[in-house]
């Protein structure tokens, strides 16, 4: 299990320092320097086959010679290498480390696939020796590990964090230790660091599994530029932050970083609508910064959680009052409404000119104890879940009384989170030290504070709700195991199979109108009926079949605006006006298009006039296929309304969450007197597509646009399906191959 392993990463008895050196500029000399400094209580041993000795400690030719010579009292064997030589020699000293039984390294050493080619083939060998011989690998390029409760600092970082309850994940190593130092004068606390470098073996999601159960971690903090594993990435957060706040800081979201991201540790950078969607649904928060980041690393690690999301205002300034309660409403939150009986004793208690509705104005002379009470009565009421403190100094007030006095209400009321912003420099610094060591977080401009709030406040219910749902899987789950699905639609998968073979097999990735229709009846979703028409008068026969009025559409895969040169007709009401508009549609593709390939024209019933929407879906290579909802037709561009969710483990209760978050759910339920529409149905077609593309991953793009959405009912239109092109060579109709495929993809419907 992967506590195991990480538990003895973290916490070993013994460690062989492979490359240690008594030279101050190496970085085997500060690891060995690290080790003794932060008082890591195992055993160290430093290996160099040219050194006697390093900072005291006796020093050994290689690890053979080191289990061979150990002194009684000595651990049996080593817990863990880390290794700090050129790249070069890494293997070699791994292939030792698998000869003496040690199964857990840290690879230190840079130059391995981050440099190129050669590097790649070098990373590439390690891993596969790691991996047949069992040996768990962290790195290599990386800064190492830190854990202040053990403590450990098997890095060559410089100075150790102070204790604390915050893990943090980091894919930079500079990153890494420029937090560190600089959190020694934020006065936040860790309980531990990992540097992930280049991810050979071990990964963020290991360390997420490791920091979920670590008994020391409160809040787990994430700096990523890319995730080695999307779908399991999605499974492990999401058990994991229903216990504990997970907070990332994903790098590369535009596409200049996503290249930089790429260089930087030859990672592969995912689309950042996919990380946007795994993120809430495994109810992980971003971070669009590292100050937010720590902002919130500092409230969730020292501040219980809202249980709601109205919050109370405490200033001695109107100005800053005014701004934090723009901001509490702009991030979603709600200024809290007192109770009578708060407001009555605030207006008991405090002078005439003060404000005793939210925010709290306490005035500019406000001394200590008339904070005190006004925060006591915000915190009490009932109908408060966070109280933020604002104070600005003035001639008359004293910051270090003040902070005193909140940290003894703090004490008195622990239940609620009380979050503080005292604003200037050199006058408050003493009384922000005061609150932090008494860990109150304390920020210096109202927006940070409030920013951090809203992410409590949204963590608490994205967990809850997340945890809702996994109960609701279970309890669904076992109940399938005693009595299966009576009702369980039956998809027509082999139509769909027949349908993908007919194109790949004339090296089409893109099917033509008529066969996507075809794909979505196939898994139930209504459909405006078209048919393939070769010439007018087929056309005509297939005009009477549907019923008009009907629609006529050239059908080429490489002609993706039809309307552009004329090859959409609608609204036909007899054949003669079906033949007509036949001919002069293959007109006006001979004269503009003579070069696209041409199927025929399709012969489609128009459908009354609904609402339009977009059910869409795209393949990434992170996380599998996104399913997309928003308004369809012509608004898709304009309003860019729209949300996204994976495919993976998608509910209806998700459907529920993407419908809601985007405009066209007001429209949807009937505004300014129109009827409300059939959102159930739409709910329904929103599950079938997801099915539709996780039971046939070859699918890597589909639009259905629009979907008409009526009073009753739903059906769709358009709809446009991509495969994937590494189908197309699998595909060779020659004799017997032929047959081979047939049966592979499924039996061919009459």
């Amino acid at each position: 299990m992967r506590e195991q392993y990480l538990s003895k990463l973290f916490n070993p008895e013994s460690i062989a320092v492979i490359g240690a050196s008594k030279k101050p500029e190496k970085v085997g000399y500060a690891i060995v320097k690290n080790l003794l400094e932060c008082g890591y209580p195992g055993k160290i041993y430093p290996i160099n086959p040219r050194e006697e000795q390093i900072l005291g400690l006796r020093c050994y030719k290689t690890v053979s010679e080191l289990l061979s010579s150990k002194e009684k009292g000595d651990p049996v064997g080593i817990d863990l290498a880390v290794i700090a030589i050129p790249a070069s020699r890494v293997l070699e000293a791994v292939k030792e480390c698998a000869g003496n039984n040690i199964n857990l390294v840290i690879v230190i050493t840079a130059g391995f696939k981050e440099t190129g080619p050669e590097g790649l083939e070098l990373e590439k060998k390690l891993t596969a020796f790691c991996h047949e011989h069992k040996i768990r690998l962290l790195g290599p390029n990386c800064v190492g590990v830190l854990h202040t409760h053990t403590p450990i600092n098997a890095s060559f970082s410089r100075g150790f964090p102070q204790k604390g309850h915050i893990s943090f994940i980091s894919q930079s190593g500079a990153m890494l230790v420029s937090i560190i130092d600089w959190s020694k004068t934020a006065g936040l606390g860790f309980s531990h660091f990992v540097s992930l470098g280049n991810k050979a073996d071990l990964n963020e999601i290991d360390f997420l599994e490791y920091s979920g159960w670590d008994p020391t971690t409160r809040v787990i903090l994430c700096y990523l530029e890319e995730i080695a594993d999307g779908p399991k990435f999605l499974e492990t957060a999401s058990r994991i932050s229903t216990r504990k706040p997970i907070i990332v800081l994903k790098a590369g979201s535009s596409p200049a970083g996503a290249r930089a991201a790429t260089s930087h540790t030859g990672a592969l950078a995912g689309s950042d609508s996919a990380y946007n969607a795994a993120f809430k649904q495994s109810a992980v928060l971003r971070a669009e910064n590292m100050e937010e980041l720590f902002d919130m690393a500092f409230a969730f690690a020292n501040q219980p959680l809202p249980q709601g999301n109205r919050i109370a205002v405490v200033t001695n300034s109107g100005g800053p009052g005014i701004l934090t309660t723009d901001c509490i409403e702009k991030m979603g939150l709600h200024m809290a409404r007192f109770t009578a009986e708060t407001s009555q004793q605030l207006r008991t208690f405090l002078p005439p000119e003060a404000s005793i509705y939210n925010p709290v104005d306490v005035l500019a002379d406000a001394p200590a104890e008339r904070y005190r009470f006004a925060l006591e009565k915000a915190l009490s009421d009932p109908q408060v879940d966070g109280v933020i403190v604002l104070l600005c100094p003035t001639a008359t007030t004293d910051p270090r009384e003040i902070a005193h006095s909140i940290l003894e209400i703090r004490k008195e009321l622990p239940e609620k989170p009380l979050l503080s912003v005292f604003i200037g420099g050199k006058e408050i610094q003493e009384a922000q030290n005061i609150l932090r060591e008494g860990r109150i977080p304390c920020y210096t401009f109202p927006e940070r504070a409030v920013a951090a709030m809203a992410g409590m406040v949204r963590y608490y219910r994205n967990s809850a709700a997340l945890r809702e749902k996994t109960e609701l899987l279970k309890k669904t789950a076992k109940k399938a195991q005693r009595e299966p699905e009576p009702h369980c639609p039956v998809y027509n998968t082999a139509q769909v199979k027949a349908t993908f073979y007919d194109a790949l097999r004339e090296r089409r990735v893109v099917l033509l109108g008529h066969e996507g229709i075809k794909v979505l009846s196939a898994f139930k979703i209504p459909v405006a009926p078209i048919k393939l028409a070769k010439d007018a008068e087929e056309a005509a026969r297939i005009a009477e079949e549907v019923g008009f009025p009907v629609v006529l559409k050239i059908a080429s895969p490489k002609i993706l605006h039809k309307t552009d040169i004329g090859g959409v007709v609608v609204g036909l009401e007899n054949g003669r006006e079906v033949k007509r508009h036949f001919e002069e549609i293959m007109h006006r593709v001979q004269r503009f298009v003579p070069d696209a390939p041409f199927y025929g024209i399709e012969v489609q019933k128009m459908m009354p006039a609904g609402m339009e929407i977009i059910i869409g879906s795209s393949y990434d290579i992170q996380f599998g296929h996104l399913l997309a909802f928003g308004l369809g037709g012509i608004y898709v561009n304009l309003f860019q309304d729209f949300s996204l969710r994976l495919t993976q483990n998608l509910e209806e209760s998700d459907i529920d969450e993407m419908i809601k978050e985007t405009k066209a759910y007001r429209l949807l339920r009937g505004f300014r007197g129109s009827n409300p529409l059939d959102i159930q149905s739409l709910k329904d077609t929103l599950l079938k597509a997801a099915h539709l593309v996780t039971t046939f991953p070859e699918i890597r793009e589909l639009d259905i646009n629009p979907l008409l959405v009526y009073e009753k009912g739903v059906c769709a239109v358009d709809v446009k399906i991509t495969l994937s092109h590494n189908l197309v060579d699998d595909v060779h109709p020659v004799g017997e191959r032929e047959e081979q495929l047939i049966e592979q993809f499924a039996e061919r419907r009459s």
